[in-house]
Parts: C-alpha cells; structure tokens; sequence
C-alpha cells in the first residue's frame, strides 16, 4: 500500500506494523479456513472405510477421488504461507510475505467453495441420486458465487 492508502484508512501506522496487523488478520482467516478444510477432509477419510462405500458408482468413485485431491490440496494451500514465513523470518521480508499470503488465501478459498460444493453434490448423489445432485451443484455453486464474489463486490460500490 503507498502511504496515500495510510492516510485514507485514518491508521497512523508504519509500513512494518501495516505488514505485521495484515499478516496477523491473514492468519485468523486461514485459521477458520483450515478447521473447516480439516472437517470436511476427516469426513472424507471415514468414508472410505464405511460398509456402503462399496455402493458407489464409477462417476461417484471419481468424484470421491478428486474430492480427496482438494482436500489435500486445501491443507497444503493452508500451510504454505507458514513455510515461507519459515523461510523468510528474520530477513525483513513481511510485506512480501502478506502480499503471497493473500493471494494463497483467495486461491484456497476457490478450492474450498468447490470442495464444499462437491461433496454436498456427492451426498446428494449418494442418498438421492444424480437429478438432484447436479440441482444442488448449481444451486450450492450460484450461492457460493453470490456471497464470495457477488456481495463483496455489491459492497465496494458503497
């Protein structure tokens, strides 16, 4: 942020502290980012050991699959910024830091909106068959839609 940015927010803060404050919001967000990605990724993980696993079709398998993928993929996204805070500590680096951070953050919160739709989609499937499925992908996908990107949005203009 330039020092105009500073001066708009009404914050009387160095570019350190400014750092230091938005690294320390970024690290609640991952917090309730990674309890909700650990939930979902246990729930996964009991699946396959449950007796009716057996009953999934070839499509609800592969849905599984790439579901544990994301899960994976969402933890990893939720640990990286701790390694290069690792990395970076000590070499005056936190501007970088919360700027990579940031954009770590967004990118995991599109893994997540589709790890949670897909495994409400894969529930559905399971329990009331592929129709109402696909009805609840689009449904839980427009609702992620609306309340991730369009309603920040909305909110900006004002």
């Amino acid at each position: 942020m330039s020092d105009v940015d500073a001066t708009v927010d009404g914050r009387d803060e160095t570019p350190d502290e400014r750092a230091d404050r938005n690294w320390d919001e970024l690290m609640q967000e991952l917090r309730v980012m990674q309890t909700g990605t650990q939930v979902l990724s246990g729930f996964l993980l009991a699946v396959a050991f449950q007796p009716r696993f057996t009953e999934l079709d070839d499509i609800q398998r592969g849905c599984y699959l790439v579901l544990v993928g994301l899960a994976a993929l969402a933890t990893i996204l939720s640990l990286t910024p701790v390694g290069l805070h690792r990395a970076w500590f000590g070499l005056h680096r936190k501007p970088d830091l919360v700027r990579f951070t940031s954009r770590i953050v967004k990118a995991n919160l599109c893994v997540i909106g589709l790890l949670s739709v897909g495994v409400t989609g894969l529930i559905f499937d399971f329990v009331l068959g592929r129709i109402a499925s696909v009805t609840v992908l689009i449904a839980a996908s427009a609702v992620v839609m609306a309340l991730w990107v369009l309603l920040p949005r909305l909110a900006n203009r004002r």
